[in-house]
């Protein structure tokens, strides 16, 4: 038995401003993968995420809309549960969002507690301001040219070209995003947190850590060398977790970068109050043997590596971020996802019209791991259609059908291999370490790459015995290629648990194995029963309407 470690992963909190779509699937399906290889493997996991509801994204939709905030918050808030859980199937321990009473006390808390430390403080600043709207403009209502990149539609805040953090100020020919009018500049008072003073400490820490993807390792490089500068936490907005000192309650807020991250605490907070284990929290954040894990986009990389860990060292006594699973991104047909021109495939239509699975086996086979990648309906196709279907679907298919016809009490495992056999069944043995080290380290690519080697193995000893031929004339050759085909799909449906939950499941209930741990598994008398192939072909006709949609 191993010792149990503690795990947390936290995956990241997407805006409640609009429904999700296969970009953020692809950030974010690493999340799970490794929540349920962990508790597989018997670790103590604690898996967060929950919906930023929060910040100028959601408050620009609701002035749009001619709405609340909240409204719009908790529309796409049970639209995500609804999309991630029931659709895609990621096992959340806790899927929240930060418009509750439990996230707004311990941002507060951490806020009084930077405060008291000096790491917080309020300075006059000059602000973007637009006469004919007569409001301040947070940085969703002002757009203009990166400073670094020179990209046109750069943002207030972060450039999501280049991804650079950016201040109003430094924005090329600004402009007011409700009226288009050039804004002005005025004085207000603001909150600041003092990100210079950690310069020394994040780079050494960078320099030091182990286990991030390489865009997160020299992305934070540069931008630390570049020099950490302060930046205001307060916004001019109302929508927002309220500033908790006397006088400034009403029209300025705790800002969504600053108060975003410290859900990964609340939420595990909140779980613990829920499970009645108060303290069950401290167990992850305050043990210096826990290992953390936070899985984003690249767009995500500088609030998990630079600004949460700031905020860590700020408060003190907390763990700090182990492993920086970032992507790269996912465009379509060769465009990149947007939500304001409607060129995306949004994950509801998604899960209701395909099996959540394909897109599961997509994303890690096709996605944007280490380099961007794209998505084309045709390529989805022909890799559901061929690999997941034509490999993977086709020998369990193959397998279950001939012995539920031909074998209905059973098959027996052999009780002595040859040496081809046993080489076969040492393979499958391996492949548990080999797949494990694989998603520890966060290559869930090479993961599955070495599952689909063994899938190929046994299509390769499935034909060399052939079985539908043995069995006229050599019935007991026939039982015994097939138990030991069939014990390597029980092995694969272990292995593929974390990356194809459903498909896993569905093998399990075929063969009554009862899936429980991440381990070679006992050989044992295998009966098939109620079996159903595990996918359907994704046919042309589905394809084109799907096309069709896009340029609509």
């Amino acid at each position: 038995m191993h010792n149990t470690r503690k795990i947390f992963i936290g995956a990241a909190w997407p805006y409640a401003n609009g429904s999700l779509h296969l970009g953020h699937a692809s950030a974010l399906i690493g999340s799970d993968i490794l929540a349920r290889y962990f508790r597989l493997h018997g670790d103590d996991v604690l898996f967060v995420s929950g919906s930023d509801c929060h910040g100028t994204p959601i408050a620009f939709e609701a002035d749009r809309q001619g709405v609340s905030p909240s409204e719009i918050a908790e529309k796409y808030h049970k639209e995500f549960t609804e999309t991630l859980i029931d659709g895609l199937g990621f096992s959340y321990d806790i899927f929240t969002k930060t418009a509750t009473e439990n996230h707004y006390k311990f941002v507060q808390e951490i806020f009084l507690d930077l405060y008291k430390k000096g790491f917080i403080y309020s300075k006059e600043t000059e602000l973007p301001y637009c006469k004919k709207c007569n409001k301040f403009l947070p940085d969703r209502y002002i757009e203009g040219e990166c400073p670094h990149c020179h990209f046109s539609s750069a943002r207030g805040d972060q450039c999501d070209e280049c991804g650079s953090l950016i201040d109003p100020k430094q924005l090329i020919k600004p402009k007011c995003k409700i009226c288009g009018n050039v804004p002005v500049w005025k004085n207000s008072e603001h909150f600041y947190f003092k990100l210079s003073a950690f310069q020394e400490k994040i780079l050494e820490w960078i320099k030091n850590s182990k286990g991030w993807r390489k865009n997160a390792k020299n992305f934070s490089t540069n931008f630390v060398n570049r020099g950490l500068q302060d930046r205001a936490i307060t916004r001019d907005i109302s929508w927002g977790v309220p500033i908790p000192l006397p006088g400034y309650e009403k029209n300025k807020s705790i800002y969504v970068w600053f108060e975003a991250v410290c859900g990964y605490i609340s939420a595990c907070k909140e779980i613990s109050i829920k499970i009645g284990n108060n303290d069950l929290w401290k167990d992850f954040w305050q043990n210096e043997n826990s290992i953390h894990y936070y899985v984003h986009g690249k767009d995500n990389i500088p609030f998990h590596t630079i600004i949460w860990p700031s905020i860590l060292f700020a408060y003190g006594n907390l763990h700090l971020p182990d492993r920086i699973i970032s992507s790269e991104y996912l465009t379509l047909q060769g465009k990149q996802f947007s939500k304001s021109r409607r060129w995306a495939v949004w994950l509801p239509d998604f899960v209701k019209n395909f099996d959540s699975d394909t897109l599961r086996y997509y994303l890690i086979a096709n996605g944007p791991e280490t380099s961007d990648s794209d998505f084309s309906w045709k390529e989805y196709q022909t890799k559901t259609n061929t690999e997941l279907i034509g490999h993977f679907g086709n020998l369990v298919n193959r397998v279950f059908s001939f012995v539920a016809k031909n074998f209905p009490e059973g098959l027996i495992f052999p009780e002595e291999l040859d040496k081809n056999e046993a080489l076969f069944l040492k393979a499958a043995e391996e492949a548990f370490e080999k797949v494990g080290q694989a998603i520890e380290a966060g290559k869930f690519h090479e993961g599955l790459n070495l599952i689909f080697k063994l899938v190929e193995k046994s299509n390769h000893y499935l034909n060399d015995t052939s079985p539908w031929t043995a069995i006229k004339t050599d019935r007991k050759k026939a039982e015994r290629s097939l138990a030991i085909t069939g014990h390597i799909i029980k092995c694969i449906s272990v292995l593929i648990s974390p990356y194809l939950p459903k498909t896993s499941q569905k093998i399990s209930l075929d063969i009554d194995f009862e899936l429980k741990e991440w381990s070679y598994p006992k050989h044992s008398t295998l009966v098939v029963h109620n079996f159903k192939p595990l996918y359907k072909k994704i046919e042309d006709s589905q394809i084109e309407k799907e096309k069709e949609k896009l340029l609509s």
